[in-house]
């Protein structure tokens, strides 16, 4: 008999409603639980070694630990740093340039782009037909005996769209729970102030398109937005990013060229390359003294979620939490 366990998808206090809300794609805990288990699979990849998870690591809110871009098949490098996944549900379009609009059909960018994992469909559907667990997890997730494409693009979505980061310090400041203490407070004004404009709350993102005055790479080449719109007013735009645990996801920029947070800060002091597609607030920088920026990144610090990282429901069904000893860049 088909049993299938409803999983309600609970929004956070003081959240928007997401874009992506399960309408089509109910979530339950055999596809939750099928999804996360395709998430951590090798076999997803050209040669096995490379699943979602190579290049978002739980210990690092699900982005790369250290590696400025994506490492994929055969030893090569994508010409883009992996970002977080955290919060996906709120996105109504995915990737540094916006290029894929669905949640349901992101995965198809990473496994059949030839620098990151580098595999074909129907290869995929049928090393998991061979495999003695697969046939029956798909049954128990969809009802049905029979693994394709759709399915198991539904599946990672339904595991992907609940990596929820909504419990930092922040957050429990927002609840009334505990307090910021006086370097985080005043970081917080400063914030508000400086940052707020793009990096808005709760998402810490406002998911615009913006050119924040990054020169551009000479190797790689990436004009960002542009590629997708084809417009030349998009040149070098990329989408902001979330700043939660933005002591994580280390290190920064859509190319990964900021190793700290005290870089990527100044690069907004003294660094903003003039263009002209750069952003209208940005024309004379951010203005950022050795002070503000010690208060900011005390702020800062207060939106890494623990409990998301160390969540054993995002952890690898097979080897559990991966840790690791780094240290927080700041």
């Amino acid at each position: 008999m088909w049993i299938n366990t409803p999983f309600p998808f609970e929004i956070p206090k003081g959240f928007p409603p997401p874009v992506y809300q399960f309408r089509n794609n109910l979530r339950t805990k055999q596809g939750f639980e099928l999804g996360r288990k395709l998430f951590y699979e090798g076999r997803l990849s050209k040669d096995g070694n490379f699943p979602c998870s190579s290049c978002h690591q739980q210990f690092a809110a699900f982005a790369t630990y250290e590696h400025r871009l994506s490492h994929g098949f055969n030893n090569q490098f994508s010409f883009r740093n992996a970002p977080g996944l955290f919060n996906l549900a709120w996105e109504k379009e995915m990737n540094w340039d916006g290029g894929v609009n669905h949640i349901e059909v992101q995965p198809l960018a990473p496994l059949l782009d030839p620098h990151e994992m580098a595999e074909d469909l129907n290869q995929i559907i049928e090393k998991l037909k061979k495999d003695k667990d697969y046939p029956n997890l798909f049954n128990h997730a969809f009802g049905s005996p029979g693994i394709n494409s759709q399915r198991i693009l539904k599946a990672l979505a339904q595991f992907t769209a609940s990596l929820v980061s909504a419990n930092s310090k922040y957050d429990q400041v927002k609840r009334g729970m505990v307090h910021f203490n006086q370097y985080e407070q005043t970081g917080y004004t400063i914030f508000l102030q400086k940052c707020a404009r793009c990096h808005r709350e709760p998402l810490f993102t406002d998911l615009s398109y913006r050119n924040t005055g990054m020169e551009i790479d000479s190797t790689l080449k990436d004009y960002g937005r542009m590629r997708i719109t084809g417009r030349r007013e998009d040149s070098l735009k990329f989408r902001v990013p979330s700043l939660r645990n933005v002591f994580l996801t280390f290190p920064y920029g859509h190319d990964g060229r900021f190793a700290t947070i005290s870089e990527f800060l100044e690069h907004y002091n003294t660094g903003v390359v003039q263009s002209l597609t750069l952003d209208s607030s940005l024309r004379k920088g951010i203005p950022i003294s050795e002070n503000d920026r010690f208060y900011l990144i005390s702020f800062l610090g207060t939106l890494t979620d623990s409990s998301f990282v160390n969540n054993p429901l995002f952890s690898d069904p097979e080897t559990g939490i991966k840790k690791d000893a780094s240290v927080d860049k700041h």
